[in-house]
């Protein structure tokens, strides 16, 4: 019998607050953690907006001096754990065992801000100015590896890097670990903090990024205006929790994750197979992993980037695989808010969809304006709505064909 997994603590940095709480607060409210970027030289790209995170001091998370030596998506996923950790009442080796306490936390690009920098110092200096730092600040595992060194978990230590779709394959292969057995506890979500000129250079040469000037109003998820996704960066944690564990210590329960999808396109690099055809089959999977018939889902908080594509064949999938069903529940992108935080994003939204479950709100997608006539769905414009969700949805979907989807269900005993 497969263990059940539910959550018990939630943890996060975002553009719109250095904690999980008031970025919620936020949410809820359809404010915009998006603004002209304090960092991107306008001189060198095409596109100065991001959702920056604001006034984090990683020192009041961890020692100063080892925060120096740590990639900035690092110091995130320090903090957003130990704020997850402390919400969810528990302490490793207290009334959690260190060896059954796991960490997985993903990150698409790590810390590509640090590699820049001490390439040009590489390039411009010398080898002997290149920080000794330099790999662990970067590679996208360390994120995982800080978090257990912090907290004391000796369990299972991983990382996803899938894109776009990381946290949300963390968060899944994390769950799939504590049904099997295999912990108790893991520390899960995503990370990210790759707002660098390069990165954003790269990003728009393509054509993914939206080059509306207009800070508050460039991202627009399913309006017939968007023309692409903003840069964003944070993280979001979640405390995974076999439940017999969490009931004998007496934690309170957020939500339980019941469900998980994960596929693969095989088809194009950065643009997903038509009609979202892989992500109707992480949908399904979803589904068929936790029992729950399609009619049974009340809300999907979609991956919704304000891209022509993503936004059109997200769309086509949620009808294909919910049918009539489609029309009746709501869909809503927190990145018009948020901004797309890369691999970040999965634990993020996972986040908010718990909080839904908690507060039973839908959070909106602003800056909703024009239908688009080929996107007919409730995509809950502009302003939260409440409602009692039983079933919730987190869609991710990264460059590569990668596909996720998480299922979150109101906790019964």
């Amino acid at each position: 019998m497969k263990k059940r997994v539910v959550i018990t603590g939630v943890g996060a940095v975002t553009p719109l607050g250095n904690d999980a709480f008031s970025t919620w607060e936020n949410i809820k409210n359809g404010v915009s953690g998006i603004d002209t970027s304090t960092v991107i030289d306008k001189e060198k790209v095409d596109v100065t907006i991001a959702g920056e995170v604001k006034g984090f001091k990683p020192e009041n998370y961890m020692d100063k001096k080892e925060a120096k030596r740590m990639g900035r998506f690092s110091q995130f996923a320090i903090a957003a754990s130990k704020m997850a950790l402390e919400d969810a009442g528990l302490t490793v080796g207290d009334n959690a065992h260190p060896e059954r306490v796991g960490v997985w936390i993903g990150s698409g690009i790590g810390g590509i801000g640090d590699f820049e920098e001490q390439f040009t110092r590489f390039l411009t200096k010398g080898q002997r100015r290149v920080s000794p730092f330099t790999i662990p600040m970067f590679i996208p595992d360390m994120a995982s590896g800080r978090v257990s060194m912090e907290i004391g978990a000796k369990g299972i230590n991983n990382c996803s890097v899938t894109a776009c779709a990381s946290g949300s394959n963390s968060i899944g292969e994390a769950f799939r670990a504590i049904q099997n057995g295999y912990a108790d506890v893991i520390v899960s979500g995503g990370t990210e903090s790759a707002i660098t000129e390069m990165t954003i250079a790269g990003f728009s040469n393509m054509t993914a990024l939206s080059k509306n000037p207009d800070p508050k109003k460039a991202c627009r998820p399913f309006d017939k205006n968007r023309d692409g996704f903003v840069l964003g960066e944070g993280c979001g944690i979640l405390i995974l929790e076999e439940l017999e564990h969490a009931k004998k210590r007496g934690a309170r329960i957020y939500a339980e994750i019941a469900g998980y999808g994960a596929t693969g396109d095989a088809y194009h690099i950065t643009a997903p197979a038509p009609d979202g055809e892989g992500a109707q089959r992480a949908m399904k999977e979803a589904l068929q992993d936790a029992g729950v018939a399609p009619e049974q889902v009340d809300y999907i908080n979609a991956h919704g980037t304000s891209t022509p594509y993503n936004d059109l064949f997200e769309t086509n999938a949620i009808k294909a695989v919910f049918k009539d069903h489609a029309y009746q529940l709501a869909v809503s992108s927190t990145k018009s808010m948020t901004g797309h935080l890369l691999g970040g994003a999965g634990g993020v939204e996972a986040v908010f969809s718990v909080l839904a479950i908690k507060d039973r709100i839908m959070p909106p997608t602003i800056n909703y304006e024009t239908p688009d006539e080929n996107l007919d769905l409730d995509y809950v414009p502009n302003e939260a709505r409440e409602k009692d969700l039983r079933v919730v949805l987190s869609n991710s979907l990264g460059f590569g064909g990668h596909n996720a989807t998480l299922l979150f269900k109101k906790y019964e005993a």
